[in-house]
């Protein structure tokens, strides 16, 4: 056998053992099962967590807390623990956070004041806040669906009572006196947080679950000391209102003043404690951009607005006269410049 036949030899015995590889790496490797394992459930104790972070003076509500398992070697002596006495979460709506609780941290029994403990109402305000309790009735407290925890605008309702000049028939002058009030309605604050209703710090359910509805007379609110002030005044003034703020609203006008440039966060500041300004923010009450209206507004019988001479006692003259408003002529002779009422000489 001569070297050309013995080289065609090898080469073909070559690329047959390299086919002969492939093909078995292709058709007979046997794919891997993927083997998932099952998330290892705890199996000890359930005891009570924070669903959402709960800051200091939060007032608990239904979605507040939860049973959740946990491992039986952690367990606390002051956690509340699924089966012992007195733990039903639906009993301890109402309770208020003593100190931070992140969201998923066991709650513990020293971080929690019942209203029936020494110090609630105090442990339930936010730093340098007051509480101040305010007269409602059934129709003005949304029928009894403000419950504490929520937030609410105040609306006051007054009649001005002012001597207005009405005019006559042909323009001329005004003649006569309208002695209709002025009917307003203004949003005095917004966003102010509600404490108890007729010192009731909490939402009792009923035993099938449901929400009890009662209708009350007094709310305790949430402000700041000038706040305050403008409550007690107010409630001399006329009739407040309670308007019940949807949770989504606070997110909105934060990001609304942001936008306008009301807020300004600092440069520099982390992520953390930006977030925590700003939730600062979003919470606090607010007692300016109000708005109003006026009877004249909602009915075309009712008045819009004060004469001037309703306004100048209104604005600090109250032994004011009140004016006659007549056409005036404006006379120029030259450089000199003379108004003349007309039927004057």
């Amino acid at each position: 056998m001569d070297g050309k036949k013995i080289a065609l030899l090898i080469g073909a015995l070559f690329v047959a053992a390299v086919t002969a590889i492939m093909a078995k790496s292709m058709f007979g490797a046997q794919v891997t099962p993927t083997v998932v394992a099952a998330a290892a459930q705890p199996t000890g104790p359930q005891v009570l967590v924070a669903t959402k972070p709960l800051p200091m003076g939060t007032i608990l509500g239904p979605d507040s807390v939860r049973f959740q398992p946990w491992p039986k070697d952690l367990v606390d002596g002051a956690y509340f623990v699924r089966g012992q006495a007195g733990v039903d979460p639906l009993k301890m709506q109402g309770m208020v956070v003593r100190q931070d609780i992140t969201a998923g941290q066991p709650v513990t029994q020293g971080a929690l004041v019942s209203p029936k403990d020494r110090g609630f109402l105090a442990a339930a305000l936010t730093p340098g806040m007051r509480a101040v309790t305010v007269s409602v009735g059934g129709a003005s407290a949304v029928a009894g669906f403000v419950f504490p925890g929520d937030r609410v605008d105040l609306v006051l309702t007054s009649n001005v009572d002012v001597s207005a000049t009405s005019p006559s028939g042909n323009g001329s002058a005004m003649v006569g006196h309208d002695s209709r009030p002025l009917q307003t309605s203004e949003t005095v604050m917004r966003n102010v947080r509600v404490l108890a209703t007729d010192q009731r710090f909490d939402n009792q359910p009923t035993p099938d679950g449901k929400t009890t509805v009662s209708n009350f007379s007094l709310v305790t609110l949430e402000a700041t000391p000038k706040m305050a002030e403008k409550i007690a005044v107010a409630q001399k003034l006329g009739s407040l209102s309670l308007s019940l703020r949807p949770l989504a609203d606070t997110t909105q006008e934060l990001e609304q003043q942001i936008a306008a440039g009301d807020i300004a966060v600092p440069a520099g500041t982390d992520p953390k404690t930006e977030k925590t300004m700003l939730v600062a923010l979003a919470n606090r009450p607010q007692d300016n951009q109000t708005t109003f209206t006026t009877g004249g507004e909602v009915s075309r019988f009712a008045r819009n607005s004060a004469s001037r001479a309703s306004a100048g006692t209104m604005m600090g003259a109250p032994n004011a006269a009140p004016a006659i408003i007549v056409p005036v002529v404006h006379i120029a002779r030259g450089n000199a410049v003379t108004d003349t009422p007309v039927g004057g000489k």
